[in-house]
């Protein structure tokens, strides 16, 4: 198994968009802006080497690190 290793913040952000949370919503639910819940995202994308957040989500779910 990969060590992919995220931090609380993106951990959380990744559990709202499996929820079905846009990122606007994230950012207020978590008080911060939507650009800086972009660079989360961004962030877990280059961590995991993938291209879109939806790969990201299903790549986390395989690890084990995100559940649906």
């Amino acid at each position: 198994m990969e060590d992919v290793i995220l931090t609380i913040r993106e951990k959380e952000i990744f559990e709202l968009l499996v929820q079905d949370k846009t990122t606007k919503e994230i950012a207020e639910l978590l008080f911060i802006s939507d650009k800086t819940v972009r660079n989360h995202i961004s962030n877990v994308i280059q961590k995991l080497g993938v291209k879109e957040r939806v790969h990201a989500i299903c790549k986390l779910v395989r690890l084990g690190i995100l559940r649906i």
